[in-house]
Parts: C-alpha cells; structure tokens; sequence
C-alpha cells in the first residue's frame, strides 16, 4: 500500500509517494494545469505509477491515503473569478464588508485619498437586509421575518447568483436565525451554494465573521467543481483509500466538508511546509529555523520558534479579510518563474508576476519571452539544461539568452551574464529584505535560526539569501523539492475549533466555558471518528485569546487541560500576563483581563514514519563528481565541481563553490559556504565565517 501528498503549485504538482511496506519515500513532479489541476495531479500520480512498473489503475487502487493540497481558492480570490455571490444580512448592516474598519486598500494608508475605494466581492445591489436580531448573550430580541428572506432568495434568485453567503449580527452566540434563512434559502434556490457565518466561523466581531464568510461562498462553487472533478477522476482509477484535503491552518480535512468551508482551503499547500521545516530543523539539530519554501512562483516564508507551528487570525487573502486561524506564512512574489524587468525609474525588479507553468521562464521552449529567476540560473550555470528534473525538461539556453539580452541586459547596457548576475541579485536581496522585514517585526534576530530550503527553487537561492542576511546554516532536506508534499505527511491529523465567550475573567461563568470547551470536544470526536480515528486516540491542546481590559488586540494563550474550575482560570490569566510581557516587554498584573474566543485543536497523531539514511561509505565526496562546468559567483565565471547527489554518501563533505545535482532539484553552494551529507542524505550547508567563528 501507498500513502501519497500531491501539492498543486502555481507551476509545478509536487507528489510525494511513502511505500509503507518499505518506508522509501520517492518524488515526482509534474506541470501543473492551470485550466484543470485535477489534469497535472493525475499526471503525477501516471509518472509515480511508472516508476513502480504499474499501470495508473493498479497504482492509485492502491492508494490508502491520499493527502491533498492546493491553491486554487487562492488563486481564484487573487484572480477574482469566484462565482456571483449574493449576501443575506441583519437589517442595517449590510454595508459591514464595506466600510470595515475604514481600510481602503489593505497595502496602503486608510488615509490616502488617492487610493480607490474597496470594491467588495457582493456589490451593494446583492447585499440584502432582513428583519432578525440576537445579543453577543445568545438572546434573539427579534425573531426572523421569513417573509424578508424568501423575498431576499426570489430577488438573488431573479439575478442568477451562484452562491449565497449567511450573516447575522451576534450568529456564533445564537445560530439559529442564519440555519432556519439557510433552509428557507435552499428550498428556493436548491442548487445555490450556502455559506454562513456561524458554521465558518462563529466567533465574535462582525466584519472578520462576514469578511471571512463572503470569502467561502465566493472561492464555494469553484472549489465545489474542482474537488467534483477530482473524485471523479480518482474513482474511474479504482480510488478507494480515503482522500483528505490540506487546510490553511496546517491540518486536514475530509472533501465534504471541504464543499462547505472553502476558505479554509486559501493557503492550503504552503501551510504544510513549517511542519515539514521542523522535521528537518530538529534532525539537523535546530529548533529555531526559517521556513523557505521557493518553488516557480513565489517563496513562502514561515518563522519558527522552539518547533512551534506559528498560527495568526489576522490573515488577508489580496484585499480580503479572512479572520480564521491560519499557519503564519508570509508569501511573496519570488520563485523560479518571477519576472524580471524595468520599472518606471530605470531599476530592475522582479516579480511579483510569474511566468507559470504555462508558457514558463523563456527557457521552457513554449513561447515564453520574458526573462525569469530560471532563465537567469541557467545562464549563470547553476541549473544544466540538460539535466532539468533529471532530463526530463530541456531547457533551451539560447532562449533564455535572448530573453535575459533584451529585457535586462540591453536596457541596462550589460552583458547578458552581468544582467543574469543583476537578476539574481534583485531577487535575493527582495527575499532578504522580505525575510529581515518578518524577523524584525516580531523581534527576533535572523541570526539566531537555519534555514531549512525547499521547493524547486530554494535550495538553488537559500544560501545567497543565508549570506545577505548573515545566517549561518542553511538545511536542504532530501524531500526538498517536495517540500509542502512532505510535511503532509510530517503533520498530525486534526481540526481546530473556536467558540466566543465575552466576559473579563473574574466574573466569567466557569461552568459555561466548560460546557464550550466540552462542545468542541463532542463535535472533535465526532468529526475526526469521519476520518478514521477511534475515541480514545484523540488528543485536546486548549487556548484562549484574552487582553486587558480595554486593549483593542488580544493574545492567545494556553488553557490548562482538565477540568475547568477557578484554578484553571487563574492558571490561564497567569499565563497572559506572562505572554504578554514576551511579546511586549511589559505586563499590567493589577489590571483587569477579559476573556474573548476559546480555541480546541484536536488532532490524532500521525502515522509513524522514517526517512530511510543515507549509506555510509569511505569514499569521498570526488567518487560522486560527474563533471565540472563553469559557474558565475559574484560576476566571476569559476570553474566549479558538479555532484551526482544520488551517489553521494552520509559524511561526505564539499567545499564551495559546488554544485549537486539531484532529480527533482539543484544544490548550489556558494564559495563561503561548506557543504555536509547528512544521515538522511540532505544538505548542510555552513557558512565557513561561522566555521572560523566556533574554531576561534
């Protein structure tokens, strides 16, 4: 039996494959298909099948788990061709997921009256009110005037809306309102997607809860068709082991489910790789590390504390507000396919825009003409463009020569290898100030963690960015390039929960909070027995997010286990004041705190696995040398030494500059660095400043 993670990327599907009989993990890649992904994921699932000498059929048969992730709702919120939504709402507030707290434009100063307006995914014409109101308490003070929503589902019905999202003020504390308008709604429009707010997310604040569930109904029928699409794909392959969809927050989910939360699929693929990060950070002996996951269009970037999964809810997908708990992942426009060119004032950028998969870096051959991070390692002699995933993908130097000439070099009265080397430049000093910007906002010093690359592209650019920002350490994992896919794998199974409770906390009602607490836990059971998990195999990590009375912000904190009683709300106000004091510097201990949102992560602990070591040997490292090739470092064409990864033992030690070759992915190491095989035959590279730092 197999056990297999495919992550869907802006260019390449990611499949990681684990023979549980064995414990031999194998990689494989394949373009993604942009205008149907479920095509490139079956396209990978072929090439796997090949490699086990099996027919499609008999390789995905065999399939017990198969764990999925994908940025097709992100993609379709960037690109906004969600479907045609309309919204049911309390009277009068209607215009929330307009005004919202006065932000124009999340990237610019609410303040600028030079920005356009904020035009909301439902236009006013489609946001309609009724008559209904319910207290932050539980109360309704004014029961659901039907007539209003039938009327509200003939008028969305009468402009053809594809989708529906559901939110009353006060809905998480008093649900019943928006279940009766969803029942009502389908029974008018039974073919309509339905969101609402207290089953996405019922917590309090208005905006987040409407923001966040206008979201879902609008990336709903898209993600709908897709996961359609790809269980009919799977089945008529003689699919019969359980597939699980990858969330934002780092954990997975069943595909029905899934339908009916599709904001909780933004972020999906990238979310895995801090999990995978800690699994080679601590291997390699760091607790402390830098999640960087480069792939062909963008870098992903995820700090991490003490192999702590970092988790934020103030999270913006493009403009939009999507206030569910979410990896912290900071995404940008860097990655093999980034696009080089000139601004207005003469200087060279790259990216945000990408090349894709389709047509690609002009390298590609498919008609590309702009010239790429790709094109730029190509010309530079990182990546041979003969070996491209193992010679499979030619590359055409020529093409990317033409491309890097006349989009940078000519315009910049440069060669085509100076412009090559500006390229790289611009886009590790963009990922460097991306990196220092994270690091210094949460006041933390870049110096003190490793970098663990991965992706396509990471462990190409990681040291280049490792040496602008003084790191010491960069770690390439052997699953490098299926980064995301492996920390699929590398995570527990679970869900997180959420309840809002408003109350300072020495007048909070203990025995409520139990019974939220308790809530969360019948439905966790219930919900992950779907998936397979027996009761008793079940874990609970509780949290809380408080903040002194009359801050604006909170802090989430964990909430002792057990039973909950006095003691455990004292030992919870302790452990704010605590927490408080890390991130601020300062805590107010005679000041009153107020409780706000109650959290339950539930996970059942994932399958055991090893990564198979590397053979040890006495041969070194030369034994492994297949070539030598003419690299570029710091404008200096060097003769450099090129290393057949697979033939590389446990042990073997490579002094910069040096290139290894591996199927899925280049190993560049730069002349200040040194290169060790690990036992799991990744990569350490060590700066060799910090070599002579630890001699001295």
């Amino acid at each position: 039996m197999f056990r297999v993670a495919v992550d869907v990327g802006g260019t390449f599907t990611d499949c990681l494959v684990l023979e549980e009989s064995t414990g031999e993990l194998r990689q494989f890649k394949a373009p993604t298909t942009p205008s149907d992904p479920s095509v490139g994921l079956m396209n990978a699932l072929k090439k796997a099948a090949t490699a086990y000498e099996l027919m499609v059929e008999g390789f995905v048969s065999q399939i017990g788990l198969l764990i999925h992730g994908t940025t097709l709702a992100t993609n379709t919120l960037i690109k906004k061709d969600g479907a045609k939504t309309g919204m049911v709402t309390t009277r009068y507030f209607a215009d929330v997921i307009e005004i919202r707290r006065g932000y124009k434009n999340v990237r610019t100063s609410m303040y600028n009256v030079f920005v356009p307006p904020y035009e909301p995914l439902v236009p006013r014409r489609r946001r309609l009110e009724v008559t209904e109101r319910s207290t932050y308490e539980g109360e309704i003070v004014t029961a659901l005037n039907e007539e209003d929503v039938r009327r509200a589902a003939e008028q969305l019905r009468a402009d053809s809306v594809e989708s529906v999202a559901i939110c009353f003020l006060h809905s998480y504390a008093a649900p019943e309102n928006e279940r009766r308008t969803q029942e009502i709604i389908r029974e008018i429009l039974p073919d309509v997607h339905v969101a609402t707010s207290h089953d996405i997310l019922p917590v309090w604040r208005e905006w987040e809860r409407f923001s966040t569930t206008v979201v879902s109904a609008y990336v709903g029928p898209v993600v709908e068709q897709y996961l359609e699409a790809l269980e009919r794909r799977l089945h008529e392959n003689d699919f019969g082991g359980t597939l699980l969809m990858m969330l934002s927050d780092g954990l997975v989910e069943t595909v029905d489910r899934c339908r009916q939360r599709a904001v909780y699929l933004i972020g999906s693929g990238p979310a895995a790789a801090p999990a995978a990060a800690i699994y080679a950070g601590e291997t390699a002996g760091h607790r402390n590390v830098l999640s960087f996951d480069m792939g062909g269009t963008s870098l992903d970037i995820g700090v991490i504390m003490d192999a702590e999964i970092p988790t934020t809810t103030e999270n913006w997908a493009g403009d939009e507000r999507v206030g569910i708990k979410m990896v912290d992942i900071h995404s940008a426009g860097a990655g093999g396919g980034s696009i080089a060119w000139i601004d207005s004032l003469g200087l060279l950028r790259v990216g945000p825009q990408s090349a894709g998969s389709d047509p690609g870096p002009a390298c590609y051959g498919n008609g590309g003409t702009s010239p790429t991070t790709t094109d730029a390692d190509v010309l530079l002699g990182y990546v041979d463009p003969d070996y491209f995933l193992g010679g499979e993908i030619k590359l055409d130097r020529s093409e990317a020569a033409e491309a890097v000439r006349t989009g940078v070099a000519e315009p910049l009265g440069m060669t085509e290898t100076e412009g090559a080397q500006a390229i790289l430049t611009a886009v590790s000093s963009f990922m460097a100030d991306q990196i220092s910007e994270v690091f210094t906002s949460r006041g933390l010093d870049v110096r003190d963690i490793a970098i663990v690359a991965g992706g396509g592209a990471g462990p190409v650019h990681a040291a280049f960015v490792a040496e602008r920002l003084s790191v010491p350490t960069v770690i390439v994992p052997s699953v490098a390039a299926t980064f995301s896919a492996f920390g699929m794998f590398a995570m527990d199974i679970g869900r997180n929960y959420a309840r809002s409770y408003i109350a300072s906390a020495e007048a909070a009602d203990v025995g409520r909070i139990a019974d939220l607490f308790q809530q969360m836990e019948d439905e966790a059971a219930t919900g992950l027995q779907a998936m397979g998990a027996q009761a008793g195999e079940v874990g609970f990590a509780r949290t809380v997010a408080m903040r002194y009375i009359g801050q604006f912000s909170e802090v989430e904190v964990s909430f002792p286990s057990g039973e909950v009683n006095n003691e455990s709300l004292s030992e919870a106000v302790a452990n704010f004041h605590r927490r408080h004091e890390e991130l601020y510097t300062f805590q107010m201990p005679w000041k009153g705190t107020e409780l706000l949102t109650f959290y339950l992560k539930a996970t059942v602990q994932k399958a055991r696995f090893e990564l198979r070591e590397a053979e040890e040997g006495d041969s070194e490292a030369s034994a492994a040398q297949k070539s030598t090739r003419e690299c570029v470092f710091e404008s200096v064409a060097v003769a450099t030494p090129v290393y057949d990864g697979s033939l590389l033992r446990a042990g073997n030690r490579l002094e910069g500059p040096a290139i290894v070759e591996e199927t899925t992915t280049t190993i560049v190491v730069p002349p200040a660095f040194i290169c060790e095989v690990d036992r799991q035959h990744g990569y350490v590279l060590t700066s060799q400043t910090a070599i002579a730092s630890a001699d001295a």
